[in-house]
């Protein structure tokens, strides 16, 4: 399953940031981006030992993943600019981790999940530092692109949820392919956004990074992960 906020746009005639207040939003961007990695692993570690996620069904996993996510969502953005949001921003990211950790489960119940597991993490970091640095390096405007992508990134969640109930695995592997090209691209887009000077909110900017990153990663476990349940 898969969602994403953040749209494209621009800023027309308005005057650009400094270099100085690019730099210290995309430097901001990405201290709390790593911060917002731990509640994510605690997350996914409480997920895992208490068993709570693969308690629920099908159905009713997906229903709280997508009112909690898109609540989430809607209260960071409307607290943006706020005291509170850095804190609802890592409450957000611990509930990613906690609905993460029922697939995690799944993969680390094979005999070599760990192993399937860092091989996702260090693909997921792989990407994330290749897009990093494609985005000081690419100079065309990539809005075009970009809203062509965010109608792919629509079509997969709705081919991901639909998915929930026809557990196909063929079909399981194709979303999983799109989604890494489709996220890697936003990893890029989000980046360079602020690099131009396009996002000035570090808040809104590590949400669009975080969840390609989140994304990234699922998909490659969940290839991973169909292919070490096949051995």
């Amino acid at each position: 399953m898969n969602e994403r906020v953040t749209t494209p746009y621009g800023y027309g005639g308005h005057a650009l940031p400094s270099v100085q207040e690019r730099n210290r939003v995309l430097r901001n961007t990405y201290w709390l981006l790593a911060l917002s990695m731990i509640p994510t692993v605690l997350g996914a570690w409480l997920g895992v030992a208490t068993g709570i996620t693969r308690a629920m069904s099908p159905g009713v996993g997906l229903v709280v993943f997508l009112a909690g996510a898109f609540g989430f969502m809607f209260a960071i953005e409307k607290f943006k600019n706020s005291a509170a949001g850095v804190p609802i921003l890592l409450a957000f990211t611990f509930f990613m981790g906690l609905m993460l950790s029922r697939l995690l489960a799944i993969v680390l119940g094979f005999g070599n999940g760990a192993s399937l597991v860092m091989m996702a993490f260090a693909g997921t970091g792989a990407i994330f530092l290749g897009m990093a640095t494609m985005s000081t390096i690419v100079k065309r405007d990539l809005s075009g692109m970009a809203k062509f992508m965010f109608i792919g990134a629509i079509l997969v969640l709705i081919a991901g949820i639909a998915n929930v109930f026809l557990q196909s695995g063929a079909l399981m592997i194709t979303l999983a392919v799109l989604v890494i090209g489709i996220f890697s691209f936003f990893i890029l887009y989000d980046l360079k956004r602020v690099r131009d000077g396009e996002e000035t909110n570090y808040i809104t900017a590590t949400l669009g990074v975080y969840l390609s990153i989140y994304n990234v990663f699922q998909a490659l476990l969940a290839i991973f992960g169909i292919g070490g349940s096949s051995e």
